[in-house]
């Protein structure tokens, strides 16, 4: 999947800066947003929306979603070069999400460089990631592939329903990691990832299918598998957070013990708390209900996490979701390479070590 992942990214950052450039101008403002009625300032643009945004895609990042919308469009059949533009879609939107909820979680690092909020101020971060849940919208309004009437609106809607439910799963984490108390269940954890994050993954799947214009039934196991790789992808990621604070991952690109520091309640803390005896599971609520914590607290927090078995507890879920999703991709009858491919990503999700 790497060498997938490295054969189109070049593709993708191309495409990406056709939808927002580098280097703003008045040309591209009014091609892109319409005449002005008074004056633009590119200027003022550039420093509020393209300077973060690049600043935030050059430092890395595996553009997994946008190219695995190519993948699946390949393995439907279609020219993937013809809709690549769509491909800037999930991705834009992943981004955006990014953005804004490094502002939410008050997070002091990303991708190995400090938060967006913190160089550019919260305002203009606030401002960048929200217009990057409206800028993919304009490539649906150009239709650079020209797209059935029917087909654009059915793939309108259907980002509207998904993305309505990313805000869902954003509301769960935003107020259990406010609270003292980890009352979540496992199920309610693995829904909030499925809105989450899972509801990007859909989007992925379900353009593809749309433009494409496959059945419904094929629509949804097609998202089907990329909800479950993506919840996969989640649980993988609080992994990571956890062992590279142990020093057992590469680098990682956050904070220190940064799920910890932020409070989040993720399966790993929900087992831990269950399987923890009582005063090392009050501890633990302890360390993530505080305001602040010192290396010393998180270090302890991370061994009642490790000691109780969660991380083996953890990584065992993400690889029964992996698995299913594996289940999903053979039933969609795509040619052996697509199938290879999506096999492989499921995999890659969580032996990924960054």
């Amino acid at each position: 999947m790497r060498e997938t992942l490295a054969e189109w990214r070049p593709a993708v950052d191309e495409a990406l800066a056709d939808l927002v450039p580098r280097e703003i101008d008045a040309e591209y403002l009014e091609t892109f947003f319409g005449e002005p009625t008074y004056e633009y300032d590119p200027d003022g643009i550039q420093r509020a929306l393209s300077d973060p945004l690049w600043d935030l895609l050059d430092r890395g990042g595996k553009r997994w979603r946008a190219v695995l919308f190519l993948v699946l469009v390949e393995g439907f059949g279609a020219d993937p070069m013809e809709y690549l533009p769509y491909a800037c879609i999930p991705e834009i939107l992943h981004n955006g999400t990014i953005i804004v909820d490094d502002v939410e979680d008050e997070a002091a690092k990303r991708r190995g460089e400090p938060a967006l909020h913190h160089l550019y101020g919260q305002d203009v971060a606030l401002n960048a990631g929200n217009a990057m849940y409206f800028l993919p919208l304009k490539i649906l309004t150009e239709n650079p592939a020209d797209l059935p009437d029917d087909r654009r609106l059915a793939a309108y809607e259907m980002l509207m329903y998904e993305l309505n439910r990313t805000h869902l799963g954003q509301g769960m984490d935003i107020c259990w990691h406010n609270e003292r108390e980890v009352r979540i269940t496992p199920a309610e954890y693995l829904e909030m990832c499925a809105c989450k994050t899972g509801c990007l993954g859909r989007i992925v799947a379900r353009l593809a299918a749309i433009i494409t214009d496959q059945p419904d039934d094929v629509e949804e196991t097609v998202a089907n598998y990329a909800e479950l790789t993506a919840v996969a992808f989640q649980i993988g990621d609080d992994i990571l957070d956890v062992e590279n604070s142990l020093g057992r991952a590469g680098e990682f690109g956050k904070e220190f013990g940064n799920d910890v520091r932020e409070g989040k309640k993720t399966l790993l803390v929900i087992h831990a708390i269950e399987e923890s005896a009582p005063e090392n599971a009050l501890r633990l609520e302890e360390i993530l209900e505080a305001d602040a914590n010192t290396d010393e607290e998180v270090l302890e927090a991370l061994t009642i996490i490790e000691n109780a078995g969660s991380i083996e507890y953890a990584r065992n879920r993400a690889l029964e979701l992996a698995a299913q999703a594996r289940t999903e991709a053979t039933e969609l009858e795509f040619d052996e390479e697509t199938t290879r491919k999506l096999t492989e990503f499921t995999r890659f999700v969580i032996d990924r070590d960054v």
